[in-house]
């Protein structure tokens, strides 16, 4: 796939002398990056708007935001009040689409997915279930056998949304895990081995048999490293996909406030068939745009997104948003302000 970078030098190339300059410049999450990219190319393939995204992680974009060095912030993770707080004016929190958090694990010769619960998944990051043959896994996981091999965990290293949403989701499972680490985009992690970005999980756990990482669905997917079904909050075995993701939404989607700003946590949904470790991602944009030019090329992508781009959101394994939230999203856009830069 080729990177944001390319897409954008690609796109000035096609456009030549109709677009002079980079329109806008966004960073944060790597848990979008897939689709983000194709959206971006698309995008300045109609319109010859480009837009350069560094993939460098929630808290990368959060920071740059807050800095003021982006157009645009991307996060997993909502922003805390103490970090909205430190804003130089306010922001609105766009959910763009809505992905899983999927445990991949690298168990040569393991013929069916594996079955995991919250609690389990926990003691392994803690470092309390070491062996692939534990008890507590073998007794998910009737008929099937585990290697006798230790289990090598692999976690991120950077500021990451998809930290937050995992761990977001073990404390709302495990007293322990709530108790410490608990939740945040960076963790103080008991084992395991670091890797940068969903790319750097995943590779490493590609890469080494025994491993077990949690990242993006895409990414998971699209490395073809197996992932496994985990228990959700009616009991039942469930494996992310994009009708999983979508379940686990919808019945929060059709109960929320028409003001409400969409910092909320959706793990753990009820539903039988909801996957339980799944998330909103969120672009960062001020909701009063200071360049009027600048602000009206961001609004007008946003759009396209939300309607043009959802269409794309499947093929690429995330899940598009409930169209009550698209609708309330276009009322929320239709009310930023756009004021002439001096």
């Amino acid at each position: 796939m080729l990177r944001l970078v390319g897409c954008a030098v690609l796109a000035g190339f096609a456009w030549g002398s109709t677009v002079h300059a980079q329109a806008l410049t966004g960073a944060g999450a790597t848990f979008p990056k897939q689709i983000y990219e194709k959206w971006f190319h698309d995008y300045a393939a109609t319109t010859g708007i480009q837009i350069n995204y560094q993939a460098i992680g929630s808290g990368g974009g959060i920071k740059q935001f807050t800095e003021g060095t982006v157009d645009f912030g991307a996060s997993d993770a909502p922003m805390s009040d103490d970090e909205m707080s430190k804003l130089k004016a306010p922001a609105y929190h766009i959910p763009t689409v809505l992905g899983a958090v999927v445990l991949a694990y690298n168990i040569p010769d393991l013929a069916k997915p594996l079955n995991l619960t919250g609690r389990v998944i926990a003691d392994i990051f803690l470092g309390r279930i070491t062996r692939w043959d534990d008890p507590q896994i073998t007794s998910l996981n009737s008929g099937v056998k585990l290697p006798g091999k230790d289990i090598l965990v692999v976690h991120r290293t950077d500021a990451s949304g998809t930290t937050y949403i995992f761990s977001d989701y073990l404390s709302s499972v495990s007293p322990e895990w709530k108790a410490g680490p608990g939740t945040g985009k960076e963790l103080k992690w008991n084992v395991g081995l670091g890797g940068k970005g969903n790319d750097g999980v995943s590779g490493q756990v590609k890469q080494v048999p025994g491993a077990i990482g949690y990242v993006e669905l895409a990414y998971a997917r699209q490395s073809k490293i197996p992932y496994a079904a985990v228990k959700n909050a009616a009991g039942a075995y469930v494996l992310p996909s994009i009708e999983s993701v979508t379940d686990a939404a919808a019945g929060i989607a059709a109960k929320l406030p028409a003001n409400t700003d969409f910092r909320m946590s959706i793990v753990n949904a009820p539903g039988k068939g909801a996957y339980p470790i799944s998330s909103f991602t969120y672009l960062l944009i001020a909701q009063t745009q200071t360049n009027a030019e600048k602000g009206k090329k961001l609004i007008d992508f946003i759009k396209w997104a939300l309607h043009d781009g959802e269409t794309m959101a499947a093929s690429l394994d995330y899940a598009p948003l409930p169209t009550n939230v698209v609708a309330m999203l276009d009322k929320r856009l239709a009310a930023v302000k756009l004021v002439a830069a001096k």
